[in-house]
């Protein structure tokens, strides 16, 4: 069964305002439908509520959620300013998809009460600030032509039944491809010294590049391991530009905004909640 439209708004504020606390504090739980003894013994339904303690004093906040096509009235927030006063010392909040009526805003801003839309952004929320981010990456990667382990002749033929003008082959993966040393402990594998062929930062054909070892080892499945005295590489440097443009408007889920100040908090479809950045 779907979930009611004006609790899936509630909700929404609450992820919110979870998201900002954990940026800015630890341990506050900020939780969704919350009843609230007033002074009079009047219980209270708080959309959503948290409080925290800091320096010997409780701090306690009530956000009243109105998903509404249109402005809020004064009326609204004169009924949540009253539950407040019942409830004392409590800081109020009041969110909603629209907007405020003139005087719903001159009333909140009186007594205190901080009034916020929260809603999908529009693209005047974009006038200004960043809106897209573009990742632009242009890369360098070698082109193997050829690499030629240069095995110990002398060595294999006294240490396997390999003898000269024998051949032999193996397969796998560069990175499965090991070389070690005498323990058998990895030194290195063919992806790494490929990914650390030295080049220039532009496109080249025809370049070279030997390395050596001492007491290094290769393992041929037919033959056991073969001491290797280095790999010579033969190799291209060839260079591929992209272009990737992360969209405000496909990843974001909702803007917070404060309307007395006009300040804005982003929040994605990740969960992450971030201030809006100015161009």
């Amino acid at each position: 069964m779907a979930e009611n439209p004006n609790t899936e708004y509630e909700r929404l504020a609450q992820e919110i305002y979870q998201a900002l606390a954990g940026s800015e504090a630890n341990n506050i739980k900020v939780q969704h439908n919350v009843l609230v003894k007033g002074r009079s013994g009047c219980e209270h339904q708080i959309d959503v509520y948290w409080e925290f303690s800091s320096m010997g004093e409780t701090h306690r906040v009530a956000i009243e959620c109105k998903n509404y096509s249109h402005n809020v009235s004064i009326g609204r927030i004169r009924d949540f300013h009253a539950a407040l006063l019942d409830v004392g010392n409590i800081n109020g909040i009041v969110v909603t998809k629209h907007g405020f009526q003139s005087g719903a805003v001159k009333y909140a801003n009186y007594y205190g009460i901080s009034l916020k839309e929260c809603r999908f952004p529009t693209p005047s929320d974009w006038e200004g600030r960043v809106k897209d981010i573009v990742i632009s990456i242009h890369a360098f990667m070698p082109h193997i032509t050829s690499r030629e382990p240069v095995i110990d002749l002398a060595w294999a033929v006294a240490n396997t039944d390999l003898k000269e003008g024998d051949s032999f082959s193996f397969t796998g993966y560069s990175n499965e491809i090991q070389i070690t040393d005498e323990q058998g402990d990895e030194i290195t594998n063919f992806h790494e010294m490929e990914s650390k062929l030295p080049q220039n930062w532009k496109e080249e054909t025809g370049l070279t590049h030997d390395y050596k070892f001492d007491n290094a080892y290769i393992v041929v499945p037919a033959h056991g391991r073969l001491k290797l005295l280095g790999v010579k590489y033969t190799y291209d440097v060839r260079s591929a530009s992209s272009e990737t443009i992360l969209e405000g408007e496909e990843i974001a889920r909702a803007i917070l905004k404060d309307v007395q100040s006009g300040g804005m908090h982003f929040y994605d479809k990740d969960g992450n909640i971030a201030e809006k950045r100015d161009v």
